[in-house]
């Protein structure tokens, strides 16, 4: 899921595209290519309103509000970031303290109400809320403590990883956490999140311990040693088991890296990383992009390395906002319009814009004009992508993730290119990633994989709908034949079949949950319609 702020990298891209497009399409088109959202997009009616009927208002009015929280929403709807998921809901509950947990799961219970809870909502498969739901937003219980004596922070789950950044830097670095930092600390453990560095692996492993509120408001502390069951459920367990209200991480050192980029054919990518970077434990960080240009498609791949540089001697530049919005998201919707600009994209990406590339470490002495870019650790992640938000009507992006044994990774590419280009599916952008063997209960990765991260437009009407569905079925059948799992934070489009039997032990997962939470308080769409 993971990952935006590497999946473009777009400042100078969007320089050179500007020089070509000029004479193409109109300065009001640009301007409107390039603006900046007014709002919340509104992609049409709340999901099965005209099959399910609407959430009753005067219900909501005779037992609510619960009294000592306060609630941002009594009914209407909610959206995630595929703004194809309107829900109509029972409320929003604002959460500032564990006291208002406590107390809306009181009164969940007593009222026969379900649970969801909710940071930024990027989980696209309807983890963070259902129909008839209380949704418990935790954007507002989001304190972060640095422990510097046991290298570790603890949070609680509403902190975003940029507000931990912020917090960190210059000294420290977040060990595990998304290449892009928008996410809530909560909304990662719950789908495992990984990042760019392929030797951390996931979140699970930087995590210390956690504390959980579970469906009869009792707390309980979980971890890789104590209550360990319920922790492998937790992570990764998409907010079934419990509400997180305080986690323990590890953090690391903000080190200094040099980057490099290199050209090379997908199918010599399993070998070069097996026999060159995997064993050099001086490359800390990497990430490949595959081409989605139409005359090299999944076939040239750029390989992103950050490599440590041994030394005492640096000047670390302050973590910054990253700068030219608008001309990225122009670059961004130019590529979506047609095979000329998603040419022009990629050529950009290989030819132009390392040549641009932001270097925040200098040396004390003098650098030597040769040498080569120097960053920090966390400056790749310290991206908050406002611009993959857009005005654009009828338009939204999608993602995807597949995760792959090493070994299927050529084969598997060859069928996704098929699939995408049968489908005449508009790929913005294909990432790879390296994931570890994952111990968790519903692991997406049971042996090491590497992860295929697409990046979708569709139009968001039946259309767009239906193709991206066909589209879908089909990637998820070609993974399930190459011995792979697809990431379940996405779009429902899958059958219980395709979840068997990408996911063996789904059954055994619902079990557990309706052991730990009997009375079904804690549920979303997804476990909804897949667990009835």
């Amino acid at each position: 899921m993971q990952t935006y702020s590497q999946k473009f990298k777009t400042g100078a891209s969007a320089l050179a595209l500007l020089v070509v497009v000029g004479g193409t399409y109109g300065f009001r088109r640009l301007q409107v290519l390039a603006a900046d959202p007014t709002g919340e997009k509104d992609c049409g009616p709340a999901v099965g309103a005209a099959e399910q009927g609407n959430v009753n208002l005067e219900r909501i009015k005779a037992i609510a509000p619960l009294q000592g929280v306060k609630w941002s929403q009594l009914g209407g709807s909610i959206n995630d970031a595929s703004c194809l998921n309107k829900t109509e809901i029972y409320g929003v509950v604002e959460v500032h303290s564990i006291d208002d947990v406590a107390k809306t799961l009181a009164f969940a219970r007593d009222n026969k109400l379900s649970i969801t809870t909710a940071g930024v909502r990027h989980s696209m498969g309807g983890q963070a809320f259902r129909k008839g739901g209380i949704v418990l937003d935790m954007r507002g219980f989001n304190r972060v403590v640095l422990h510097e004596d046991t290298r570790s922070i603890t949070v609680q789950p509403g902190a975003t990883w940029h507000q931990i950044q912020n917090m960190l830097d210059p000294r420290f670095a977040v060990r595990a956490m998304q290449s892009t930092d928008i996410f809530s600390v909560g909304g990662s453990i719950s789908v495992n999140a990984h990042g760019m560095d392929h030797q951390a692996g996931a979140l699970a492993r930087s995590i210390k311990s956690m504390r959980l509120m579970l469906a009869d408001g009792s707390l309980r502390t979980v971890s890789p040693t104590e209550n360990k069951e319920l922790f492998d459920l937790v992570v990764g367990g998409y907010g079934l088991f419990g509400v997180i209200v305080e986690a323990e991480l590890s953090i690391v050192d903000n080190a200094v890296y040099q980057t490099g980029r290199r050209m090379l054919d997908y199918k010599a990518f399993p070998a070069l990383f097996a026999d060159d970077i995997e064993k050099d434990a001086n490359v800390a960080l990497m990430y490949g992009h595959l081409s989605t240009a139409p005359s090299s498609f999944l076939k040239e791949m750029l390989l992103y390395t950050y490599t440590k540089v041994d030394g005492t001697d640096f000047k670390r530049e302050p973590l910054g906002e990253v700068g030219g919005t608008k001309l990225r998201r122009l670059t961004i919707n130019l590529s979506k319009q047609g095979p000329l600009f998603q040419e022009l994209k990629w050529l950009s990406e290989k030819h132009i814009e390392h040549r641009m590339e932001a270097c925040t470490v200098t040396r004390t002495q003098a650098m030597g004009s040769a040498e080569a870019c120097l960053v920090s650790r966390n400056d790749p992640m310290h991206d908050s992508v406002a611009y993959l938000r857009n005005s654009l009507p009828n338009d939204t992006d999608i993602l995807h993730e597949y995760f792959i044994p090493r070994s299927e990774f050529v084969s598997f590419v060859d069928g996704m290119r098929k699939v995408l280009t049968d489908n005449q599916t508009n790929l913005l952008n294909a990432s790879v990633r390296i994931v570890h063997q994952e111990d968790n209960f519903l692991t997406y990765s049971p042996q090491p994989a590497f992860s295929l991260v697409l990046y979708i437009n569709q139009t968001t009407d039946e259309e767009g709908n239906r193709r991206m569905k066909k589209a879908t079925e089909e990637l998820i059948d070609l993974t399930i034949a190459h011995k792979g799992r697809f990431f379940l934070p996405y779009q429902l489009y899958y059958t219980r079949d395709q979840l068997q039997r990408s996911y063996p032990q789904i059954n055994d997962f619902f079990a557990a949950k309706r052991r730990y939470d009997p009375a079904e308080l804690f549920t979303n769409t997804f476990y909804q319609k897949y667990a009835s």
